[in-house]
Formats: C-alpha cells, sequence, structure tokens
C-alpha cells in the first residue's frame, strides 16, 4: 500500500497537501470561528470562494507537475464528488431541522464532520484502488454497482423523509453510549451525577458522520472510475468536502429549489458505471467525460430554476 502511494507522488507531496488542509482548518475553527455564530451569507459566499480558488490553485499545480492527463482527471473528479456531495446538503437540512441545532451551532458539526470524513474517505479510496489493482474483475462490480444505484435512484418514489431522530441510527447510539436528552447544543459531552454523558450535539455528529460514509459508498466508485491514481482521487476528494460546510450555510434555505438535481445525480453515476464496465474495450477521453458530468450537472440545475416544483412560491 505505501509502494502504491510512493508510486503515486512523492512524500513530501502528500505531506505538504496535508499541512495545507490542516492550516486551513485550524484558521477556519481556531481564528474566523472561534465563537459560535451565525455565518452569514456574505461570509458563506467568501469562504465557498476562497475553497475554489485553493482547489483552482491546486489543480493548475497537479496539472503541471504530473501533466495535462493528471490534470483532467483532477478536475473531473473534482466536480463529480463536488456535484455528488451537493445531494448531502438535503440531509443536512433534514438532520439538523430535527434535532433543532440553531445555525450558529451547526458549523462546529460540519467542522468535526469534515475531519471524519477525510479519515473515512482516505481509507476507503485505498482500499478501492488496492482492490482494482488487484482484482480485475471488480471494475464491473463497481461499474455495475454505479449502474444500478443510478437506475435506484431514477426510479424511486419521491416519499417522505423519516425523522432522522428517531431513526436506526440514533437508536443504536442511545443504546450503547451514555446519553442526556437535555444535554443541549452547546457541547458534545457533558456531566451529569458525576457521570460523564452525550449530548444531542454529539448523537448529530453521529447521524452525519454514518451519512457521509453512505454517500461515499456512491462516490469513491465514481471518482474511481475517472482515475485509480491514489493521489488524484483522494486530494481531489478532499478539496470537494472542504468546501461543502460554507456551500451549505450558503445554500441551505434554498436546496429545495434544485429538485431535477437528483435526477441528474442518477444520470452521472449511471454514466460513470458504464464507462467503467466498458473501459476495457471502449476509453471515453477524460475531456469527454468531464464536459458530459458537467453539461448534465448544469442541465439539472437550470431546469430546476426554469420549470419550479408544483406547489413551490418564489
Amino acid at each position: 500500500m505505501l509502494n502504491a502511494l510512493s508510486a503515486a507522488a512523492p512524500w513530501w507531496a502528500w505531506a505538504g497537501f496535508h499541512v495545507l488542509v490542516f492550516l486551513m482548518l485550524a484558521l477556519d475553527l481556531g481564528v474566523f470561528n472561534r465563537k459560535a455564530h451565525a455565518p452569514s451569507v456574505r461570509e458563506a459566499a467568501a469562504w465557498s470562494t476562497v475553497w475554489v480558488v485553493l482547489s483552482v490553485v491546486f489543480n493548475v499545480v497537479v496539472w503541471n507537475a504530473m501533466g495535462p492527463v493528471k490534470g483532467l482527471e483532477w478536475t473531473t473528479g473534482y466536480l463529480l464528488e463536488k456535484s455528488l456531495s451537493v445531494d448531502n446538503l438535503f440531509v443536512f437540512v433534514l438532520i439538523f431541522t430535527s434535532f433543532q441545532v440553531e445555525l450558529r451551532h451547526q458549523h462546529r458539526v460540519l467542522y468535526w464532520g469534515v475531519l471524519g470524513a477525510l479519515l473515512m474517505r482516505a481509507v476507503m479510496i485505498l482500499a478501492g484502488t488496492a482492490l482494482l489493482n488487484r482484482f480485475h474483475w471488480m471494475v464491473w462490480v463497481f461499474g455495475g454497482f454505479l449502474v444500478w444505484t443510478g437506475l435506484r435512484m431514477l426510479l424511486a418514489r419521491e416519499e417522505e423523509a423519516g425523522d432522522p431522530s428517531k431513526g436506526r441510527v440514533a437508536q443504536l447510539f442511545q443504546r450503547f453510549v451514555p446519553f442526556d436528552p437535555r444535554g443541549g447544543h452547546e457541547h458534545f459531552w457533558t456531566v451529569k451525577d458525576g457521570r460523564r454523558m452525550a449530548t444531542p450535539m454529539l448523537l448529530v455528529l453521529a447521524i452525519v458522520e454514518v451519512t457521509d460514509l453512505v454517500f461515499a459508498v456512491d462516490s469513491i466508485p465514481a471518482v474511481l472510475a475517472v482515475t485509480r491514481d491514489p493521489f488524484i482521487v483522494y486530494t481531489s476528494n478532499v478539496f470537494a468536502i472542504l468546501g461543502l460546510r460554507s456551500l451549505y450555510f450558503l445554500l441551505a434555505k434554498m436546496v429545495d429549489r434544485f429538485h431535477h438535481l437528483k435526477t441528474g445525480l442518477a444520470v452521472i453515476l449511471a454514466y460513470v458505471g458504464v464507462k467503467m464496465c466498458i473501459a476495457e474495450w471502449v476509453k471515453i477521453p477524460t475531456l469527454l467525460s468531464l464536459a458530459i458530468i458537467a453539461a448534465l450537472l448544469a442541465a439539472s440545475v437550470a431546469t430546476s430554476l426554469l420549470w419550479p416544483a408544483a406547489g413551490r412560491e418564489d
């Protein structure tokens, strides 16, 4: 595994990338967001711009250092992960609403959620690339899974989402972890009668982490369909996830407007799955894949805004 990582990029590239990421995260929580507050639209837009600019700069570095092919793979992986991650916003809104988490406390949950997501995705990416490199037939397993997921999303009926506070994750958490339902949202832990207990805030964080893990099961194979280079897959994933928190505060009140986005994401997943399955016989250029994914994403957003959902008042 270490040989695969060193073959993808030198140790200093891996180290430098993580130093940059943790430096930005430290500035985010330790300097700009030391006190709990509700981020304004301007603040969320500013941070979203910062992460996009950093992503573009890093993409340019990859392009110059590793060549145009790797540069295009990075762009495609980033756009793919970013578009699939937007679907998380719908679930985040549902979770925070269900537990009545105030906007000023949501940033901290998403911050620590990102750290957990980085660890989980690193493990999943390493495992995925190792499986694909060792067992060629896993290409068809991953590809078939993506096609099946896309078709399932396309054919699924629109149902009212369940209450996360009464879901299986919440039940298991409260069963195995000492829990104080009145612990509030100021801290993750509290002490009651001399006993250390989890608060609803920690339960919300656990549900956010499980939700991200479920979404990663779809998104990681999708990016691996573009490239098996662990450095490209991991860094593009990380940059897409890091910008998700600020994007949440920017779009949280209007995510319901993008009612065609799920359809667009389903078609993207199905396309990537087919691409993965036929790669041995038909080579689809990375630039063409990038154009197709961008066009599908743009079309789903545009049609959502041009033709609002029935019954919606703007």
